[in-house]
């Protein structure tokens, strides 16, 4: 088998479609026409901050990589953040996974970035195992507020008081001294 990871290309649609679909179910996650459409349109523009990548032996595609650049303002530089990494079934332990992530980390040393990160679900062991091969884990905690969800359930976007009934700080701790790590898994 040889392995080429290349960026996607306008025929390359129903097939990474096939591929991208098979992702969104790994992950429990619908996948509607309009979001895989938009997704495809936004990998297919140069200008989108999006990009896509495919594995491929021969015309066959065996996985994907989408990838966008994130600013690191503690750092002063730049990272690329690996969004969606997928093999097919039957590919997998044979490298793809591998040249997929080989792929980003030249993208980002090729571009001068300081850091490629992705995140997992904790628990996707199998692919675990290639990635501490291959990186460092983080010891960050990933959140988020989930603002679809949110407005669909008539909640809104806006968060809880976070300061008790006699004004101090809620079991947070000091605000000041909290910060977000987007981008940085």
């Amino acid at each position: 088998m040889s392995i080429e990871v290349r960026p996607v290309r306008d025929g390359d649609f129903f097939a990474w479609l096939d591929v991208y679909a098979k992702y969104a179910e790994f992950y429990n996650t619908q996948l509607t026409d309009q979001k895989a459409l938009l997704l495809w349109s936004w990998l297919t523009d140069a200008d989108h901050e999006e990009s896509g990548y495919v594995a491929v032996d021969g015309e066959r595609v065996l996985g994907l990589a989408h990838v966008r650049e994130f600013a690191r303002p503690l750092e002063g530089d730049r990272g690329l953040f690996l969004d969606d990494l997928f093999v097919v079934d039957e590919e997998r332990g044979r490298g793809v996974g591998a040249a997929l992530i080989q792929k980003a980390r030249s993208l980002a040393e090729e571009r001068g970035l300081g850091v490629v990160q992705w995140i997992t679900a904790q628990d996707n062991t199998t692919a675990q195992k290639l990635y501490d091969d291959v990186a460092s884990r983080t010891s960050w905690v990933t959140y988020e507020i989930d603002l679809t969800k949110a407005r669909a359930s008539g909640q809104g976007g806006e968060p809880a008081d976070s300061a008790d009934s006699s004004g101090g700080q809620s079991a947070t701790g000091d605000a000041e001294a909290a910060h977000t790590t987007a981008g940085r898994g």
